[in-house]
């Protein structure tokens, strides 16, 4: 037996014997794909660590990136995610002494993620938000009225301003950094704990339209917030569990996800990623609020939203071709899709016939699938038909 088939093998052994939950895996074809099915990782596993709790759409879980990083690599490993978001790989990885390696075309995520790899102390924080000129702020856009208190709105453009011109150095001041990070995350929500008057959950922003017929029809207004105190608030709960270990100096780039040439070929031991499912989020839309706070222009960026089964296809097949570029002999793809459409489309078999004929071995798909009696339910979705249901994740080891 082959070297490479070996490896395969012991990996395979490996995940089938971890049945942490007291069920055995359960091992199936289907069309030519092999499956593994269990409930490898759930939210109750464990509570994550504090510092991944931002808000960001369609992410997945810490516990998805730690169950591949803990059994696939080493510390001071790289573990890459092209389409980073919110930065989960790379956050998971330094949590966990590895390199952490990101990228997305969208540079908000940059912002989102490279603050929590090296957080500032809580009593630096504080100082800085004392010295911020809070009565300096004027209005900068009536019509965000519909989302806060004037008061309010006058202090975020105050802190806006100053994180800006900020900005314009060469180097970012990370207790600025980290500031801005937190304040991107409380800009909307529905709760006491966010800037807005009641609004959609926090990780998307309605238009101004849509908030105020929200407001007319909850018959509300935008009561003042303490934006510094809600930072401040938000900072000790994302800081209680502590700063990221000591790890390799981080990777962050603002990069097509099938462009990395930041990275050297075999420099990357594991790619732990989700793409866009088809046309299901629209990030663009969905951040329209948090890039007008960070100064982000959307007019340049080239968010994928991809409409057919082969548009998707070729855009899977045009990664999987760079991560064979940078995935080191040996290392591994965690290619993390969703059911969209209802369940009629298994992006997992279009992700399948993207690897053929690349320098790799097709393993398996991991499906965590959770709170399902039958195992033909894994294979549809009945409670969200424009979303994902189960974590299904093909598995591809470099040749």
């Amino acid at each position: 037996m082959k070297a490479s088939a070996l490896a395969g093998c012991a990996l395979e052994a490996q995940l089938l014997a971890f049945d942490a939950f007291g069920a055995p895996t359960r091992r199936m074809e289907e069309e030519g794909v092999a499956y593994l099915v269990n409930e490898f990782w759930t939210s109750a596993q464990r509570q994550a660590h504090s510092i991944h709790e931002i808000s960001y759409r369609a992410c997945f879980k810490p516990q998805l990136p730690e169950f591949f990083i803990s059994r696939l690599t080493t510390p001071g490993d790289a573990v890459f995610d092209p389409f980073m978001g919110r930065g989960t790989t790379p956050v998971q990885a330094a949590l966990q002494g590895r390199r952490p390696v990101g990228a997305d075309v969208n540079p908000l995520s940059i912002l989102l993620t490279r603050p929590r790899l090296a957080p500032p102390g809580l009593d630096a924080i504080e100082r800085r938000l004392s010295e911020i000129p809070w009565d300096k702020g004027e209005i900068e856009r009536e019509d965000l009225l519909v989302f806060y208190h004037p008061d309010t709105l006058r202090r975020l453009c105050a802190l806006r301003r100053h994180l800006i011109e900020g900005a314009a150095g060469a180097a970012p001041d990370p207790i600025d950094d980290w500031i801005r990070m937190v304040a991107i995350n409380r800009l909307t929500g529905h709760s006491p704990g966010f800037f807005s008057v009641y609004s959609l959950p926090p990780n998307q922003a309605v238009s101004v339209e849509a908030q105020a017929r929200i407001n007319e029809k909850r018959r509300q207004t935008p009561p003042p917030r303490d934006v510094a105190a809600l930072i401040l608030r938000k900072s000790r709960a994302l800081l209680a569990d502590g700063a990221p270990p000591p790890h390799p100096p981080a990777l962050l780039a603002t990069s097509d996800a099938w462009r990395a040439p930041f990275l050297r070929e075999g420099e990357v031991r594991l790619v732990v990623t989700s793409p866009p499912f088809l046309d299901v989020v629209h990030y663009a839309s969905d951040n329209w609020l948090r890039n007008w706070f960070a100064g982000v222009d959307p007019g340049g960026m080239r968010i994928s939203n991809h409409r057919s089964e082969a548009e998707w296809e070729r855009m899977a097949r045009a990664c999987l071709a760079e991560f064979a570029r940078i995935v080191a002999p040996g290392g591994h793809v965690a290619f993390e899709v969703g059911e969209v459409r209802g369940g009629k489309v298994l992006l997992e078999r279009l992700v399948w016939r993207a690897a053929e004929g690349l320098p790799f071995e097709r393993l398996f798909v991991l499906v965590n699938s959770q709170n399902f009696t039958k195992t033909s339910n894994c294979w549809g979705v009945g409670n969200n038909a424009k979303g994902t249901n189960t974590n299904r994740v093909v598995l591809l080891r470099r040749l």
